[in-house]
């Protein structure tokens, strides 16, 4: 439940306070029930702000999207001021103005009450006529009734006959006991205003005054001493208020010389009996009980005839006049005195009433409204420091957050630079390596050791281990070249990647970092596929005289160009056209010009040619060399050849065999290695390139994550400035409505308070 504070209406609020000190004026007791509404207004707005501000305490205590601002004692402090001024809400509710008359036996409690209420409302009469305590309060029915202690039964009463007839009847009602007499407000003015009388057994009846104290006075603010004028203070009468004095601070008393008509029958002694009793009164509570200085005394101590006052209102009730009856001389001076004592004990017991029973609330109101208070400035400074804290690691965030994305950006295109200045150097580096390793391809063919046998298949199984020693051969040699360098400079790299993101990421995530560049050492994979890069080879390892017509021609024209010429592709070489000259002074050239190996293709053939087709060449060449060196020569020479034929033909086993065929492999392989040193240059590069892309991608995760833990924080920080604005706003709503309410305890003070002093 929210408090309301209205905006003040100047002239609604002028009009009210002439209306309720009019009430004031007319009736001191209405100061009492003016103030008693207004405090008990204040408290029921007390009550709702601390439900309000208990509830808030306790939301923002259990929010746990934010540090906590209040504590929990604070909570259970706030909720515990709820039941505090709830109970003093009630106990205000039923607050009263007290007062309680004590005497001797037939000194005329009961008449005094009688007259005050203008009614014969209390036995009253010659003798004992009060064996309890009576109390008498106002009911909002039209019928009177008893309540009588530890009872709810409704006793009726019609009559002050009937009432002391049920208090007869009543056997265990001792002194001590207390009977409520509720009697209708429309009968008494007096009782309207929340006024309770309490007349009392003879204080000279029971030796039991402590109990009575404690149990009928110390809630009473105004005490009445209705002593006889016709004696004097006894002290019984002194003892009983002495240990009043001693219970309570500074009791209220009145003194009332009752029976004063009696002094009519001795006019002469009249002033003399006045001035002792008055001697002895104000000496008593001047010098004995110190309850007032000898300047009030005199507003305190009065001679009155109840029973004169009683009979004239009782008259003036049936429409009779005051004065009719049996009165003794000087009645209206006694009347004028009743009156007076009746204006100084409303004043006084208002004034009273006032503070005994709202100022100890009022006082511990103020502290519970500045208690609350100084909780909600509390928790408003605590919002605010919170909030200032969640603005600046808000900025903070996202400095960090524009730094990242700038630096990112940079370190993105500085690595891409560094990426693609390594694949080129590791392209040409391995190029360059396996150039190399093609050279030197004959050493690692001869390193390879296996029985062969030219059979086929003795020889697949020969070329597929071939393969494999080739392949891992080529493998190794280049990854000890290449390797080292490529590793060395890998990891230098990616080095510098993990040391350029690194100041991107937080601390914690440093370590996994650290991780990435600590893994196994990269392996590049070279991947040649001998076996495929191969398959079609095709060895030659049948015998060729190195002196027969074939090996020679191959020798001086290559393996290509005698399959040519043994072919007889002489007739399709190509004759070129001639073009027109430019000038006259120069002959056509053609266009084109035959190379070196074609015209020897060319001549060998037209050779061939010729020998075929006759052998008269054979014989003219025969003749000119018989003639020329002679047979001895060409039998010498017919016997070498023979010789160098079978020589050979006799070394041409299988080892020659085997080392024709590793030639001819090194001689094929060669050439099919070289097609692939640019793809293998480009596949090694390629595998860097991922190796580095994929490093450096795991480290952008890492800053993708950070980013989004920034932005993240970022949301969370924008939400907890917005729940702590509002907090804030509350908790200073709160806080003014605490000071509203302190202000208007403060005027209740002034108002109330402080004119009862």
């Amino acid at each position: 439940m929210s408090l309301v504070f209205p905006r003040p209406n100047t002239s609604a609020v002028g009009k009210k306070d002439k209306r309720l000190m009019a009430e004031v004026n007319a009736s001191p007791l209405k100061h009492f029930v003016t103030a008693k509404k207004k405090i008990n207004g204040i408290f029921e707005q007390l009550g709702a702000y601390i439900k309000e501000s208990s509830g808030f305490l306790e939301e923002t205590y259990s929010n746990e999207e934010l540090d906590p601002v209040t504590t929990e004692e604070q909570v259970a402090e706030a909720r515990g001021y709820l039941s505090k001024v709830a109970g003093i809400g009630e106990v205000l509710s039923r607050r009263h103005m007290k007062v309680v008359f004590f005497g001797r036996t037939s000194n005329g409690k009961s008449s005094v009450i009688n007259a005050m209420l203008w009614d014969k409302v209390l036995p009253s009469g010659i003798g004992h006529t009060t064996n309890c305590f009576l109390r008498v309060e106002g009911t909002d029915g039209n019928d009177a009734f008893l309540l009588t202690e530890g009872s709810e039964e409704k006793k009726s009463v019609k009559t002050v006959n009937q009432l002391a007839h049920a208090l007869h009847q009543d056997q265990d009602l001792d002194a001590g006991s207390l009977v409520c007499v509720m009697w209708p407000k429309a009968k008494c003015a007096l009782l309207r205003d929340d006024l309770v009388l309490v007349d009392s057994p003879g204080i000279d009846v029971t030796t039991e005054l402590d109990s009575w104290i404690d149990k009928f006075c110390l809630d009473a603010d105004v005490f009445v001493l209705v002593a006889n004028s016709e004696s004097t203070l006894m002290q019984t009468e002194k003892s009983f208020f002495h240990k009043v004095n001693e219970r309570l601070s500074s009791p209220n008393i009145f003194i009332l010389n009752n029976r004063w008509d009696a002094s009519a029958s001795e006019p002469e002694y009249m002033e003399e009996v006045r001035r002792q009793h008055m001697d002895r009164c104000t000496s008593f509570l001047v010098d004995e009980l110190g309850v007032v200085d000898r300047a009030q005394a005199s507003d305190r101590i009065f001679f009155v005839s109840a029973k004169e006052v009683l009979q004239a209102r009782v008259q003036r009730a049936q429409g009779m006049p005051e004065a009719g009856g049996a009165l003794a001389e000087g009645f209206q001076a006694r009347m004028f005195e009743f009156q007076n004592f009746e204006r100084r004990f409303e004043e006084c017991i208002s004034q009273s009433a006032v503070k005994t029973k709202f100022e100890q609330h009022t006082v511990r109101a103020k502290q519970i409204s500045e208690a609350l208070r100084l909780i909600m400035d509390s928790v408003h400074v605590a919002a605010q420091e919170q909030r200032i804290h969640c603005l600046e690691t808000k900025e903070e965030r996202e400095e960090r957050l524009d730094f990242i994305d700038k630096q990112l950006d940079l370190l993105t295109q500085d690595c891409k630079s560094k990426i693609k200045m390594i694949t080129e150097e590791v392209e040409k580096q391995v190029s360059n390596a396996m150039a190399e390793e093609i050279r030197r391809l004959n050493v690692l063919v001869d390193d390879f050791h296996m029985d062969f046998h030219p059979s086929q298949v003795v020889l697949k199984v020969y070329k597929n281990e071939l393969h494999k020693h080739i392949e891992e051969g080529l493998g190794r040699n280049m990854s000890e070249r290449c390797s080292n360098a490529i590793g060395a400079s890998l990891q230098s790299t990616q080095t510098e990647m993990i040391d350029g993101l690194k100041p991107l990421l937080p601390t914690s995530v440093r370590e996994q970092v650290d991780k990435i560049g600590a893994r196994q050492c990269f392996n590049l994979c070279y991947d040649l596929n001998c076996d495929k890069l191969c398959s079609d080879f095709q060895e030659d390892i049948g015998f060729h005289f190195s002196l027969g017509w074939t090996m020679l021609v191959n020798r001086f024209l290559g393996p290509k160009n005698t399959r040519r010429a043994l072919m007889g592709y002489n007739d399709q070489i190509p004759r070129p056209l001639a073009i027109t000259p430019v000038g006259t002074a120069m002959p056509p050239f053609p266009q084109g010009s035959l190379t070196q190996e074609e015209l020897m293709v060319s001549m060998v053939t037209g050779l061939a040619s010729l020998t075929s087709r006759t052998s008269m060449g054979i014989i003219v060449v025969g003749g000119v060399i018989w003639k020329a060196v002679g047979w001895r020569l060409i039998a010498l020479s017919v016997g070498l050849y023979g010789l160098l034929y079978v020589y050979e033909r006799l070394t041409w086993t299988t080892k020659a065999k085997e080392r024709a065929f590793k030639r001819q492999f090194v001689d094929y392989a060669s050439e099919k290695l070289q097609l692939i040193v640019s793809y293998t240059g480009s596949n090694c590069s390629h595998q860097v390139q991922q190796e580095l892309a994929g490093t450096f991608n795991q480290l952008c995760q890492q800053v993708d994550v950070t980013r989004q833990q920034l932005e993240e924080d970022i949301q969370d920080m924008n939400r907890k400035i917005e729940l702590l604005d509002t907090l804030q706003s509350k908790a200073k709503l709160l806080r003014n409505k605490a000071g509203w309410l302190d202000s208007e305890l403060n005027m209740f003070t002034q108002q109330y308070l402080n004119q009862s002093r």
